[in-house]
């Protein structure tokens, strides 16, 4: 089924925009869930919160692209539930390291200053835009999607020391770009 298919059956409250949307976005929310909460059944809950956002929330725009906003709200969820289920200062795996690696960067105290900051958010859409294409993928990879290094790396034909660099020297690239813009970090 198409996007837009979907996204009608989203507004005709039809229960079958849920199982569509399973069919083909089911294991794509479940990896970015997964990369967050690393677990089955928080993985689980996340997509099932999910559909239930998208069902409450489709926007009047309807979407012509499914994809970016279930990622968008599978992301939020999950890590809502990390937050719930780990301290970011006693956490451990993908998740609390590329937060970690971010706030560095940023500046902020906690995650949800960052993340309010729609200000910040158009700096950091103005940056990657000025980015190599590896470059952008591998950031939004890392921090967006939380992907480990092994993953990036595979996707970019790296190795992980190369992608570990790579995010470093991007992240430098980052600050530099935020204190030009006023920010003071």
């Amino acid at each position: 089924m198409q996007d837009y298919e979907i996204v009608d059956l989203y507004w005709a409250r039809n229960e079958n925009a849920i199982t569509e949307t399973n069919v083909k976005y089911g294991s794509y929310c479940r990896k970015i869930a997964m990369n967050i909460v690393a677990n089955a059944e928080d993985s689980e809950e996340c997509i099932n919160d999910t559909y239930l956002s998208a069902w409450n929330t489709m926007p009047e725009e309807r979407p012509d692209l499914l994809a970016p906003y279930l990622a968008t709200i599978t992301r939020n969820h999950a890590l809502t539930l990390y937050r719930k289920s780990h301290s970011l200062k006693r956490g451990s795996g993908q998740t609390a390291l590329a937060l970690e690696e971010l706030l560095e960067v940023a500046g902020s105290s906690s995650t949800e200053e960052m993340a309010d900051m729609s200000l910040l958010s158009e700096h950091l859409n103005r940056f990657l835009s000025g980015l190599e294409v590896n470059d952008r993928i591998a950031f939004v990879r890392r921090y967006f999607y939380v992907d480990p290094l092994s993953d990036i790396a595979k996707r970019l034909s790296m190795s992980e020391s190369a992608v570990k660099s790579l995010l470093f020297r991007i992240r430098g690239k980052l600050k530099a770009y935020l204190i030009k813009e006023g920010y003071e970090l």
